[in-house]
C-alpha cells in the first residue's frame, strides 16, 4: 500500500487529556480514534493488526475443537431474568426501551445466549461436549474508561463456551483452553503469568486470569519465580519474598499486569437456572457443565503497545505487525516502483512511503508507525536496499534478492 493513500495522516503530538502510552501512540500513530470517552474507531492500521490478533486466537480455538459461529448483540430482557443477572450484573450493563416499552440490553457477555442455543439444539449425552465461540463486540459501563483502549465501554472480544456431561470433562476441557490461551499470548510475544481469580459476575469459583507483565499495568499480581503458580491481590494475602504455596521452594513475587484473558468453570449454575438439560447414558435427565474463556482483541493491541515502544513510537511485535515492511523511499532513489512490485509479487506485505516529504520526517513516522523492518531507497543505496529493524539502530545494506530471502525465512 502507498502510504500517500493511507487514511489517516499521523500526529506530532498525543491529543489532550491522554494520559497512557497506548492512547498516546495508537492515535498519534493512525491505529485509532477517539469518538468519546471509551469508545473508539479501529482505522485501517488499527484494524489490521486487531486482524492478525484474531487470526491468532481463531487457529488455536479451531485447534482445540471450536466451532466458529456469531451471537446478537441485542438481547431480551426475558432471557436475563432467568439468571437473575438482569438485576445483579445491572451497574455494567447498557439497557434500552423500544417504542413499545420493551426492555433490551447491549451484550456485555454472551452465557445466557449460548445456554439459550444450547437447550434448543442439544438433547442427549451424544450430543457434548460442545464448544462454540465468536468474535463481537462487547458494551461494558465502565465507570474509569481511561487507560486508552485498555478499559473501553465497547470493545472487540473473543468469547469461547463450552458445555459438557461431567464435570471431569469440564476440568479437562478448562486445562485445554489454558494451554491454547498460553499459545495465544506466547505466539504474540508477552511475557506473561497465569494468574488465580475470583469469578466477579460471573461465578462464585475461582478462575484464572491471563496478565501480561507491564510496569504501569492496573492490577497487582503475585507470581512464583520457580514454577506455574499465580494469583492477583483479591485471592493471594501473602506478600512479596514468602515462600510459594504451590511448590514450597520458590519465592512470591510481586508484578504489575494488564489483563488480557480469562477463563471461567461456571460449573451447573446457569443450567439449573435456565432449564439445560440432556439425557444422560442411563436416561436420567441432567444439567450440562458450562465454561466460558474471554480474550479481549483490542485490548491485547493497547497491552502490547504498552509493553513495547521507546521515546520514538511503537514497536510492534512481530506476529501482529499492520505490515512486514515500510519501505522508505528518499529523494533521488532509482526503481522503488519496481523494488515494491517485487516484494508484493513475493506475498511480502508493503507499506510504501511514496510522499514527497524529508527523509527526516519519514523515518520520525516510521518509527513512530512501529513496522518492525524499514526498507531505505534513496541516492545513497545505488541498487540496493538499507535494511533496519525497529528495535535497533544497526543498519545493513543488501540486495532485493537477499532481502525476499530473509523475510521469508523470518
Amino acid at each position: 500500500m502507498k502510504q500517500s493513500e493511507l487514511f489517516p495522516k499521523t500526529r506530532k503530538t498525543a491529543p489532550k487529556g491522554a494520559e497512557s502510552i497506548n492512547h498516546q501512540l495508537l492515535v498519534r500513530a493512525g491505529f485509532m480514534d477517539q469518538l468519546m470517552a471509551g469508545s473508539w474507531t479501529l482505522l485501517p492500521l488499527g484494524f489490521r493488526v486487531v486482524s492478525k490478533i484474531n487470526q491468532i486466537i481463531r487457529e488455536e480455538m479451531n485447534a482445540i475443537g471450536g466451532q466458529e459461529m456469531l451471537m446478537p448483540l441485542l438481547h431480551p430482557k426475558s432471557i436475563w431474568n432467568e439468571t437473575e443477572r438482569w438485576d445483579k450484573a445491572s451497574e455494567i450493563m447498557y439497557k434500552l426501551k423500544d417504542p413499545r416499552g420493551k426492555e433490551y440490553v447491549l451484550s456485555f457477555t454472551h452465557e445466557e445466549i449460548v445456554m439459550d442455543l444450547i437447550r434448543k439444539n442439544i438433547n442427549s449425552y451424544q450430543d457434548l461436549p460442545l464448544a462454540v465461540y465468536h468474535f463481537s463486540t462487547k458494551f461494558r459501563n465502565e465507570p474509569r474508561a481511561k487507560s486508552g483502549i485498555l478499559r473501553g465501554r465497547e470493545f472487540m472480544m473473543k468469547d469461547l463456551y463450552s458445555t459438557h456431561a461431567t464435570e471431569k470433562d469440564l476440568y479437562s476441557y478448562y486445562e485445554k483452553v489454558k494451554q491454547a490461551y498460553s499459545k495465544i499470548f506466547k505466539r504474540i510475544g508477552f511475557d506473561f503469568r497465569i494468574t488465580e481469580a475470583a469469578g466477579g459476575v460471573f461465578t462464585d469459583r475461582n478462575t484464572h486470569e491471563f496478565q501480561v507483565i507491564a510496569e504501569n499495568g492496573e492490577d497487582t499480581i503475585y507470581f512464583c519465580q520457580n514454577c506455574e503458580w499465580g494469583s492477583n491481590k483479591e485471592i493471594f494475602k501473602g506478600k512479596e519474598g514468602d515462600i510459594c504455596p504451590s511448590c514450597k521452594s520458590g519465592k512470591v513475587k510481586i508484578s504489575r499486569g494488564i489483563e488480557v484473558g480469562n477463563i471461567f468453570p461456571l460449573g451447573k449454575w446457569y443450567a439449573e437456572k435456565m432449564g439445560v438439560n440432556f439425557t444422560d447414558k442411563d436416561g436420567s435427565l441432567k444439567p450440562v457443565w458450562f465454561g466460558s474463556y474471554g480474550i479481549g482483541s483490542t485490548r491485547v493491541m493497547g497491552a502490547a503497545v504498552e509493553v513495547s515502544n521507546d521515546d520514538k513510537g511503537i514497536i510492534w511485535f512481530d506476529a501482529i505487525k499492520p505490515f512486514d515492511v515500510h519501505l522508505v523511499e528518499l529523494t533521488g532513489a532509482k526503481k522503488t516502483a519496481e523494488i515494491y512490485k517485487t516484494l508484493i509479487e513475493n506475498k511480502i506485505d508493503v507499506l510504501w512511503d511514496d510522499r514527497e516529504l524529508g527523509a527526516g520526517e519519514k523515518f520520525a513516522d516510521s518509527d513512530l508507525i512501529g513496522i518492525p523492518i524499514r526498507l531505505v531507497v534513496s541516492e545513497k543505496t545505488g541498487s540496493e536496499l538499507e535494511w533496519k529493524l525497529r528495535s535497533s539502530d544497526k543498519l545493513k545494506l543488501m540486495a532485493i534478492d537477499e532481502v525476499i530471502n530473509k523475510l521469508k525465512a523470518r
